[in-house]
């Protein structure tokens, strides 16, 4: 059997065997390939590190999604920066009180290849009328437009290469900037367990770009290998993070749903203190 092998990390490895080859190309800006697994389904990997597979794909989208959707209660306005596999925007389109979407990406043939190769991602998300693609540097875009959203989601790689514009204190400030009264930032921030610099470093910098309140919140994705995986909270509103489990199943969930839950929704924000520790060091 032939083998993809991941270097995310310089002391860990994983192996996933490979079926079969569906698809593999350099593009502008990073080498695609999407494979086959007899134990994942099929396999996105950019740069030689797995993005998402369809065996467990819906633990990291739907805890990027609704814990914030949910908990703020009202949002009309969503800005996705990356995701560009549409897993995301995806679950996103699932909240009918949505009324915009603006989705900054800055390589469009991520979202072409997905939606050809891995359609079942994005479900037809793309198609959503409410949705505004936006190409190019997300950072930029971030930077340079006044536009205001209720809740932002940043599905982005790790800190290296394009991603690393996207984990900087300044990018923090200007999705402060962008965000509308008791709105809400999501980010993604590693493993703890074999990235612990990466939590500390992303909350540091979030509170120093201003935000009052700045916590995470944990799922589990097993082909992001070495534990739970820790997702960042930031708002100028406590509140929305201590929404109550009664109150949370009084709002509109989705139907279907593989992971989230109310339950796991309040659960996730528990951090045993070794990663609190993570978080606060900075």
């Amino acid at each position: 059997m032939e083998w993809f092998s991941e270097t995310l990390y310089p002391s860990w490895q994983q192996r996933l065997g490979i079926e079969e080859v569906l698809y593999h190309e350099r593009t502008e800006h990073q080498d695609l390939i999407v494979f086959s697994s007899r134990a994942w389904g099929t396999v996105l990997a950019l740069d030689g590190v797995v993005q998402t597979t369809t065996g467990d794909e819906w633990a990291y989208h739907e805890m990027m999604v609704h814990p914030a959707m949910i908990a703020h209660g009202r949002v009309r306005s969503v800005c996705i920066v990356g995701g560009g596999d549409g897993g995301t925007l995806r679950e996103v389109v699932k909240h009918a009180s949505v009324k915009r979407i603006v989705k900054a990406e800055l390589d469009p043939g991520v979202i072409e290849f997905c939606r050809k190769h891995l359609p079942g991602l994005s479900d037809g998300s793309f198609d959503d009328p409410r949705l505004e693609l936006r190409f190019g540097d997300a950072a930029i875009y971030m930077a340079e437009d006044d536009e205001k959203f209720d809740v932002i989601i940043v599905d982005s790689t790790d800190p290296q290469g394009p991603g690393a514009a996207l984990f900087t204190e300044a990018f923090y400030k200007d999705c402060r900037r962008k965000l509308n009264e008791g709105g809400i930032l999501i980010t993604q921030c590693g493993v703890p367990s074999v990235q612990p610099g990466e939590l500390g470093m992303t909350q540091s910098r979030q509170r120093a770009a201003g935000f009052s309140d700045v916590s995470f919140y944990l799922t589990c994705v097993p082909t992001y290998v070495g534990g739970m995986m820790a997702l960042g909270w930031a708002s100028d509103d406590a509140t929305r993070r201590r929404v109550r489990v009664d109150t949370l199943h009084g709002r509109p969930i989705p139907e279907g749903l593989r992971y989230y839950t109310p339950e796991v929704h309040v659960g996730a924000f528990a951090h045993p203190p070794w990663m609190t520790a993570l978080a606060e060091r900075g």
